[in-house]
């Protein structure tokens, strides 16, 4: 039964970050492009006072799989980089972090554009 909830919570709060978003979509002037940037933004943000990771530990992939689950990802990789070699860390900790998630979107992306017969508009 307890897989069962932390399935059900994850759920809940990934899709909370979806009706958030939508939301904003709806009944602000705010284009998809800065709700996204700013998802990402309030990860970093969060992540970085310790906000965000009670929030993993507790619902899992809903909390990171959406993109301040990005930011958080950036923010945590970042912090870990300074600790371990001083302040060159602030600018390669982030892009280790997320590298192998980016590299997977690439590659995926990359097979599933040659499977697929893409066509001009009009």
């Amino acid at each position: 039964m307890d897989i069962i909830m932390k399935y059900i919570w994850a759920f809940l709060v990934g899709g909370a970050f979806c009706v958030i978003a939508q939301i904003l979509i709806d009944k602000t002037k705010l284009t998809p492009a800065r709700i996204l940037v700013s998802y990402v933004v309030a990860g970093v943000l969060l992540g970085a006072v310790g906000l965000y990771k009670p929030l993993v530990d507790f619902a899992g992939a809903g909390a990171t799989t959406p993109l301040t689950g990005f930011g958080y990802l950036i923010s945590k990789g970042v912090r870990e980089a300074v600790d371990e070699h001083g302040l060159i860390g602030a600018l390669t900790g982030g892009l280790s972090a997320a590298a192998g998630g980016t590299a997977a979107a690439l590659c995926f992306g990359y097979i599933a554009a040659i499977f697929s017969a893409g066509k001009p508009k009009g």
